[in-house]
């Protein structure tokens, strides 16, 4: 039996190109996206820190580049990221709990974290502005 034969009778493993996209699917891509994120916001949030600790010319060229455009747009993401890992650990405490586990609440939950993750964002930068930051 030839290769391709044998992989025609074989069925087809889920992909993307099968699924249908959900709330709950972006969610969890969503949650192992940011968590990446988060590492390397840390190690972005590291540099800060050593450059602070090695004096002023070192700390001036790191804020430079926080304060530039780019800095600020990564600044944000890791806002994002941040906010985002939060709420959906959150839910994750309420499915512990046997919560909101049926597909009803974890749609809900899934549209309440990504639109929530918005806004709190977007509070914080408003308040850090609002603080003179």
């Amino acid at each position: 039996m030839t290769t391709s034969k044998r992989a025609a009778g074989r069925p087809l493993s889920p992909h993307l190109g099968i699924w249908r996209w959900s709330a709950t699917m972006a969610s969890s891509i969503l949650h192992r996206m940011t968590g990446v994120g988060n590492a390397i916001g840390l190690v972005l949030l590291t540099w800060g820190l050593l450059a602070l600790a090695s004096g002023p010319e070192a700390f001036a060229q790191f804020t430079g580049l926080a304060g530039s455009m780019f800095g600020r747009l990564v600044l944000f993401g890791f806002t994002l990221s941040i906010c985002y890992h939060l709420l959906n650990g959150i839910r994750h405490l309420f499915w512990d709990a046997g919560k909101n586990f049926d597909v009803r609440g974890s749609v809900i939950w899934s549209w309440f974290n990504i639109i929530g993750t918005i806004v709190l964002a977007v509070g914080v930068w408003v308040l850090a502005y609002g603080m003179g930051a």
